[in-house]
């Protein structure tokens, strides 16, 4: 806010004053006594002639950073304030030039002070301030609607949120980069795991320690990022949310990391912007409480080649069972001189700043750790959750080029579980992490002109591995990157049979959901498609049902993707040449949630609908059509039908003034 330290109110003369000085306004509190400014009685007269619509413009949200539609300049003569009242409830509404909301400040409880300050886009509530203490200072601040979840309590009122009542994991991730590129610890911790946090989830011992002995040294760890940090700086720009995991999972109590269940991401990521320029920042761990989702290690850019392994996913490391995480009891002498071993060097992980011969140190103790746990342990189950992490270990650090004879190393393990032929599922999850690092460690190393060989191998790769392991978990996942693989390289008709076969012979997979789609795509030149959902901004029902006699472009796309944004100014052209003889477009946005979307749309000028749809690449529409990249474009005639079920703008261009004209 402009006034920070107090909020200001209105009085009816029009001049500003804070709370405290409401009833000196001698002229609102002839209103008040006569009952106008409660009961609402003649309000349009009495306030319409006072309070004028430059005076409540003047009132910003005490929080930096909030998109909202402002008038300026002529547009305000335009505005329209008119009082509102509903049981104890009263205040000002003031509507834009076109009849749209654009602040509503309310009395909620009938003290005659506004307590609540509503700010609205596209005639849509986004953010709202609120004095619920009474001292007439803004002390809560909310976003919602397109505008995310969160709810931050300001206890100091000087204007920064303090801690957090509800924030997604999403949008922790952008508080975390925003205050690492402010250099703001006091903001990075407020979306931190405290000892609060910790006692209230009955967060083991050992674990918690670790996550608050990281809190704990938050500021020093964040002055030795930003000082080396060629990624964040002022300018850095949160982008959008990533994590290896489609979705959260959950920790069982019995798991015996806490007394209740924990929700937990692991490995994720957060994509941010410097410009043209796009980065990554390590967020590691985050674990829900209550309605709120916490970070566990303090957040490192990728810088170059660097990648630092972070905590190891404390939260979802195997346990043995019967024995809580941090003791060691009911287990054999050398069980527990290996568990307390692997503790103490999971205590000293790397960091980013670790040379790369630490790490590969670390690595290769790391995994002999773990095989030798596999090798005493008592059952097969707890046999295979420790090979089972060894063998992610080695997979994941091949890629980072800090495990030596990773490769060799994944292969001596497959070839030891094909002799013992004990465990075909932990074999075909060892042969498929080998064929994944093989796959990106050759496209890393090879020339331009061996890429398609290294493709090839790669597609015998995935055939071979569904022949011989038909029923593993992977199976699913190795047919759906045969049937991605082989659109892209535009082999349709393999593309179709590799599809047709994931949804047959694993038809209650997630990849078999998104092959059921990828075939209807595929699929709909020629036929009718059916799309629907709710517009962006207005909130209002959208089908394109509603389009027939028009000829229409459906654009799946994000924010995050270049090409979508490359193409924009020629698709702009197009709608601006022949919107008036027939042309629309309806944008489907894929973003993630927190993504600034609106501020992507004003800042491209984009006019045309956009359906929001909650998940993403994961969402339904997305799934429905079995979308694999982006952008993707549907263009339909005039009588409903897809002409084209992935068009270019080329095909735009030559396609719609000829479709128009039928």
């Amino acid at each position: 806010m402009e006034d920070s330290s107090r909020t200001r109110s209105l009085c009816s003369n029009g001049h500003e004053r804070s709370y405290d000085q409401m009833l000196t306004c001698s002229s609102l509190a002839r209103v008040i006594a006569t009952g106008v400014f409660l009961a609402g009685i003649s309000t349009s007269t009495v306030f319409g002639q006072n309070v004028k619509p430059d005076v409540v413009l003047t009132y910003k949200p005490a929080q930096s950073g909030v998109d909202i539609d402002t008038p300026t300049g002529a547009e305000i003569a335009q505005c329209e304030l008119k009082v509102e009242s509903e049981g104890k409830k009263s205040g000002w509404v003031l509507y834009g030039p076109t009849g749209q909301v654009l602040r509503r400040f309310m009395d909620t409880n009938g003290d005659q002070k506004v307590d609540e300050f509503k700010y609205f886009k596209f005639g849509l509530e986004v953010y709202r301030d609120l004095d619920t203490d009474g001292d007439n200072k803004i002390n809560e601040s909310r976003w919602v609607n397109t505008h995310g979840t969160r709810w931050g309590v300001d206890t100091d009122q000087n204007g920064t949120i303090d801690y957090w009542k509800i924030i997604s994991a999403e949008e922790a991730t952008r508080e975390a980069v925003l205050a690492m590129a402010n250099g703001d610890v006091a903001r990075l911790e407020a979306v931190f795991l405290t000892p609060q946090d910790a006692q209230a989830i009955g967060l083991d011992q050992s674990i918690s320690n670790k996550f608050l002995a990281n809190r704990n040294t938050l500021a020093k760890q964040l002055q030795s990022v930003l000082a080396d940090s060629k990624i964040i700086n002022k300018s850095t720009e949160w982008v959008r949310f990533d994590s290896s995991m489609l979705m959260p999972n959950l920790v069982p109590a019995d798991a015996g990391k806490a007394q209740k269940d924990l929700l937990v991401y692991e490995n994720v990521m957060a994509i941010v912007s410097n410009g043209d320029e796009n980065g990554f920042v390590q967020i590691g761990e985050m674990v829900q409480v209550g309605s709120n989702w916490r970070l566990t290690q303090c957040p490192r850019p990728i810088e170059g080649g660097r990648f630092d392994l972070g905590e190891g996913g404390l939260l979802l490391q195997p346990t043995i069972p019967g024995i809580t995480p941090g003791t060691s009891e009911g287990i054999s002498p050398e069980m527990r001189e290996l568990v307390d071993q692997l503790r103490e060097l999971d205590a000293k992980s790397p960091t980013a700043d670790t040379p790369r011969e630490e790490m590969i140190r670390f690595n290769v103790e790391r995994a002999a750790l773990l095989q030798k746990l596999a090798d005493l342990s008592a059952t097969a189950e707890d046999r295979t959750l420790w090979q089972r992490q060894r063998l992610e270990l080695i997979a994941a650090a091949t890629q980072m080029q800090t495990f030596p004879n990773g490769l060799a190393e994944l292969k001596a393990s497959i070839d030891k579980l094909r002799a013992d032929k004990s465990d075909p599922e932990l074999l075909a999850f060892a042969v498929f992490q080998n064929m994944l690092v093989s796959y990106n460690v050759q496209l890393q190393t090879a020339e331009p002109e061996q890429r398609e060989e290294v493709q090839a191998q790669w597609l015998k790769s995935l055939e071979s591995f569904v022949e011989e392991f038909p029923k593993a978990p992977e199976a699913g996942d190795a047919l759906l990157q045969l049937a991605i693989t082989e659109e892209f390289n535009g082999d349709l008709k393999d593309a179709r049979v590799w599809y047709t076969r994931l949804v047959n012979d694993y038809p209650n997979s997630s990849a078999a959901q998104r092959g059921q789609g990828a075939l209807r795509r595929l699929s709909l030149e020629g036929q009718p498609v059916s799309i629907s959902g709710t517009t962006f901004g207005s909130q209002r029902p959208i089908d394109l049902a509603s389009y027939r006699g028009k000829v229409t472009a459906v654009i799946f796309w994000a924010t995050w993707c270049k090409p979508c944004t490359e193409d924009l100014p020629q698709i702009q052209q197009l709608y601006s040449e022949y919107q008036r003889q027939g042309f629309e477009i309806v944008g489907v946005n894929l973003d993630t949630p927190g993504a600034d979307v609106e501020g992507y749309l004003r800042n491209y000028r984009v006019v045309w609908p956009q359906i929001i749809e909650e998940g993403g690449l994961e969402g339904r529409l997305a799934i429905d059509y079995g979308i694999i990249s982006l952008p993707t474009m549907f263009l339909i005639d005039k009588s409903g039908r897809v002409v084209n079920n992935s068009a270019s703008v080329d095909d735009l261009k030559t396609k719609v003034p000829e479709l128009l004209r039928q």
